[in-house]
Parts: structure tokens; sequence; C-alpha cells
């Protein structure tokens, strides 16, 4: 087996000291451009890369954060990510990221792998109600950012979520009284989040005579959710809109509805969630509540990077208003139904 290439190999093969090369990985030190461009080129030809678990045995601190999402087959979360790498990158930071797979004992494991590179910070998104306990036995020893799924209120932690009763409330009040039988297609309604979106169009629908709502639980999954639905809507009665309360949700909506020829708004009006590209690269672009992602990752990293540098107040508990996209996939007045 080849022997690995070492920071000695490089600093003599560009022909420059160790510390010019530390440097022009590490971006400590301005360096000058023809002495890094003769650095990077010796690296590429010795295959060498930064060895980032020996720089922190040597200085017992490593310009890494630790960002654990539950589910990285969700847009949202991939969103969330790129966002706070970005930022992070711009301050000098390398993002670990990991993902829990909404499995609670998956998510203490992944948080013990994170927390053992003995991060400058950690960003995690539970995958329950429930704030595990690696992370509780950090609380006051290591900075840390809680997103999305807070199940708790006052933590002793700083948390950034979105106004989730206040989404459920607006795509609510964009169909009533207009269409008088709504469906919420949730993910899991005992998170909090959904379970927020679900209480916003319960406020309006339960203030209307004659409205009613139902909720169907359809997973955090695509296929498994369509299924669900599809079978639901087999044996119930068709609704006039349904209420997406995730991007998966959206999704695996849009595929029953495929599946049984229901066609948007003429059949059932939707409003989706999360609202990406291709909600409009569609016949009949979606309406859909647009969750704040840029601000949420901006907010995060700012309460991440406060932390790390030292900032010693209260808690912050910051919430971010969604807005709603409205277009062409709730229609204005209703229709006839064609039951299945």
């Amino acid at each position: 087996m080849a022997k690995r290439a070492t920071i000695k190999d490089v600093a003599a093969r560009a022909g420059v000291s160790i510390a010019t090369v530390s440097n022009v990985f590490s971006g400590k030190k301005p360096v000058n451009p023809d002495l890094a461009k003769k650095v990077e080129e010796a690296a590429a030809e010795l295959s060498y890369r930064l060895d980032r678990a020996a720089s922190q045995l040597r200085t017992g601190r490593v310009q890494v954060v630790g960002m654990l999402v539950p589910n990285l087959d969700d847009t949202f979360f991939t969103s969330l990510v790129e966002r706070v790498e970005r930022l992070a990158h711009d301050d000098g930071y390398e993002v670990l990221v990991a993902s829990s797979r909404d499995n609670p004992e998956l998510e203490i494991a992944r948080l013990n792998a994170l927390l053992g590179w003995h991060p400058s910070g950690l960003i995690a998104v539970p995958c329950t109600n429930v704030i595990p306990q690696p992370i509780r036995s950090e609380i006051g020893r290591l900075p840390m950012v809680l997103a999305d799924r807070i199940g708790e209120d006052n933590l002793p932690i700083d948390t950034v979520t979105m106004d989730n009763f206040a989404a459920g409330k607006a795509a609510a009040e964009l169909l009533i009284p207009e269409h008088r039988d709504i469906v919420v297609a949730a993910s899991h309604v005992a998170i909090r989040p959904i379970a927020d979106r679900i209480a916003g169009v319960a406020s309006v629908v339960e203030a209307h005579d004659g409205a009613r709502l139902r909720v169907v639980e359809l997973t955090s999954n695509v296929n498994a959710g369509s299924d669900i639905l599809r079978e639901w809507l087999l044996r119930e009665t068709r609704p006039d809109a349904v209420v997406c309360l995730t991007n998966v949700t959206t999704l695996a909506t849009l595929q029953a509805f495929a599946s049984l020829n229901i066609d948007i708004p003429e059949d059932v009006s939707l409003i989706g969630f999360d609202d990406y590209t291709w909600m409009t690269a569609r016949k009949v672009p979606l309406s859909a509540v647009r969750q704040p992602v840029e601000e949420m990752g901006q907010a995060i990293w700012n309460c991440l990077s406060d932390r790390i540098a030292g900032v010693a107040e209260p808690p912050r508990h910051i919430v971010l208003p969604g807005s709603l996209q409205v277009r062409r996939s709730v229609r204005s007045t209703p229709t006839a139904r064609k039951d299945s």
C-alpha cells in the first residue's frame, strides 16, 4: 500500500515551508497567490488532503460544525443544509451533515458521532418533539441551535422556527368559504410543526358552519403516502380541496391524484407546501406555502456564530413568517365533484 502524503511532502514538492502549506489550507494567514498555486499543484500531484482529525488533536479545536436533520430525502432539509453550508463556508467553517432517518435511536447514534468530533457548534432538527439526551447533556457547554421541530417551549437553547399556525391558517383562508370539505395531507400528526399547521387550518374551518376538516396521515415517504391517500380516496367522499403540509405529502398527493385521474383544480383544489421550482413547472402551477428557508438558514447561522464567539445573552427563540403563493391550483368557485 502506498504511503499517504504528508504536509511535509507537499512542502518539499512545492519548495515552501510547512507553515506556508498550513496557511494555504487553513486560510488563517494570506499567502502569495503564486506560492498558493504551487502548494495546490503539489497537493494535487501527491493526492494530499488536510488531516482535520490530526489538526484537532494538536489544537484541541476544529473549524467544524455538526448539523443533524431528520431526512435528507426531504427537499426542505437539504435546502436548509445548503444554506447553512454556504454561510458557514464564508466564515471559514466546514459542516458535517448527518440524517437520523426519522429514527430516534439512529438520531442518538448520529449525534454521538458528530459530537465525537468535538465540533465548534451543533445545529439540530430533532426527529420528534423530544430533545435527544446527547443534546441535553451539552447544554451550557457547546454552542447549539435547534430548528424547525421544536416540541418544547422556553428551551435554554437558541431556536429558529416558522410560524406554522399562521401558515396553516393562511392556506385555509384561501379555500374557505368556497370550499367546504377540506382534507389535510399530513406527514406525522404528532410532530409539533405539523400539529400547529393542522391547528391553523382547523381554526378557520371550524369558524364556518357546514365546513368539514379531515386529516390523513401519509408518513414522510412519497410512495407510501401516495398509496395511503389513494386508498383513502377510494373509500371516502372526495373533498373539495386538499392542503398538503410538507413537500413530501404534496408529491404523494399529486401521485395519488394522477393514479385516479383527479384533475386540479377542476375536481379538487390543491395547496402544496415549501414552494419549490417544480411546483410552477406544471400545466397547472400549484398554490403553496413558502417556508422562509433563506431567512431560517441565516438566523440559525447568526445565532450559532454568536454563541461560538462567546455571546452570552439569554436564549433567542426566533419565529419567522411563511408566505402563501397563490396560483391556479385553487379554483375560485366550487364545481360539481366527481366521486370515485
